[in-house]
């Protein structure tokens, strides 16, 4: 059998670690010809074990290898590890695979979405995230965000009676949840947040109207029959979707949340693989896939799973929180474009210095984000300046009921 040899291979890669107030990880793989790309490794508040998994395991076999063999690429660090799959090596291979995409789409003179199958949409719907303490403060910010031309808004706010929330955020427009080198400890009480949580949707309804996409994350805190239950008394507001309703590892309890209401139910940012997804959507007990390029294992893996959501009536909605670098905003956004099942992307803004390290051609307008349409993901790295933002150790908090026991954080 005869072999065909590329006429370029990849001659280095590195991982770069920066924290330009928070903390990326990146790929960067270099070819023989000098073509660059990179990809997205950041794992929130477990960085360091990714950059030591690509650093000691991944980029000694990826040098010499042909950089547009993505597929076989694909499957030898997925088949060829023995210990497949976890949120370590599936961030490890989407770092891989989307770097590949990049050099691919540099290489062929043209962005990603085009390699894709091109547009399926002019732009990418987008939703922000309006918190505050109390509701007064929730509809204040909701209105920022309207103003700022969002069509779509996801609603969180304090509990009465709880120190603390999940979503809740002394910055409106850049929440970052892991704020201690050591988990910061959150209290949690199911009653409370049931009795609150559809007083702030009836609010919402009262003063945007019928046509504003609401959306809201319960963050995995409750069990599939109280998850029932917020859904049947949010059905009056027309949510978008009810976010991780329940812990998802038993995927077949959202079988007995489905049979008490119809409120839409998204979930997946932590999934890392098809099979994670797999009874969710074949059954359809959910509508949105929230799934995305670094969890995923990059833009192929993300878009089987995609591919068989389309088939099953169910679209995508992926993650897209501050710890998600612009290196995997710019990846979702080419795959957002193309895919026929999109239904919305999170968009949490990066700060200016993170905007800096990253230099992207993405850009936001009228409620829209829009892929770059220089050849690649049109998103790079500045290493000199990632440089002069070390590592900080950073965890996400731990969460306990009131009487002490640990919950679902």
């Amino acid at each position: 059998m005869s072999r065909t040899r590329s006429a370029d291979r990849i001659a280095d890669a590195r991982v770069i670690v920066t924290c330009p107030g928070r903390n990326f990880v990146t790929l960067k793989v270099i070819t023989e010809q000098g073509v660059t790309g990179v990809g997205d490794a950041t794992l929130n508040g477990r960085e360091l074990a990714v950059a030591a998994y690509l650093t000691e395991h991944v980029i000694p076999v990826l040098i010499g290898r042909d950089p547009a063999r993505i597929e076989d690429t694909w499957q030898y660090l997925y088949r060829g590890a023995y210990w497949r799959r976890g949120p370590v090596t599936m961030s490890a291979i989407a770092a891989v695979d989307t770097a590949l995409w990049d050099i691919k789409g540099k290489v062929a003179g043209l962005p990603v979405y085009q390699l894709l199958g091109g547009r399926s949409r002019e732009g990418v719907t987008v939703y922000g995230h309006a918190n505050g303490e109390t509701i007064d403060e929730a509809m204040a910010a909701v209105a920022h965000y309207l103003e700022l031309g969002y069509k779509a808004v996801r609603v969180q706010t304090g509990v009465p009676g709880l120190p603390s929330t999940y979503g809740v955020s002394k910055d409106q427009m850049f929440y970052e949840p892991a704020d201690a080198a050591i988990p910061t400890e959150n209290v949690w009480s199911t009653q409370r947040y049931l009795e609150h949580t559809p007083k702030v949707f009836a609010r919402a309804r009262e003063e945007f109207g019928p046509y504003v996409k609401l959306l809201h994350d319960v963050h995995h805190r409750l069990t599939p029959i109280e998850a029932a239950r917020l859904g049947k008394a949010l059905e009056p507001y027309g949510l978008t979707w009810l976010e991780d309703p329940v812990p998802a590892e038993l995927q077949e309890g959202f079988r007995l949340i489905r049979q008490h209401t119809t409120t839409p139910i998204a979930v997946g940012e932590v999934f890392n693989s098809i099979y994670d997804a797999r009874t969710l959507i074949t059954e359809q007990l959910i509508d949105y896939i929230r799934t995305t390029v670094v969890r995923a294992g990059g833009i192929t893996h993300l878009r089987r799973i995609f591919d068989l959501a389309a088939l099953h009536h169910v679209r995508s909605g992926s993650h897209g929180a501050t710890d998600l670098s612009p290196v995997c905003l710019a990846a979702a956004l080419h795959v957002d474009i193309a895919i026929p099942n999109f239904g919305l992307q999170e968009y949490m803004r990066h700060t200016e210095e993170t905007d800096a390290v990253f230099p992207h051609g993405y850009w936001f307008e009228d409620g829209y984000l829009f892929p770059s349409e220089e050849p690649g993901l049109g998103v790079d790295i500045d290493e000199e300046l990632a440089a002069q933002y070390p590592y900080k150790p950073a965890s996400l908090p731990v969460n306990r009921l009131e009487d002490g026991t640990m919950h679902d954080w």
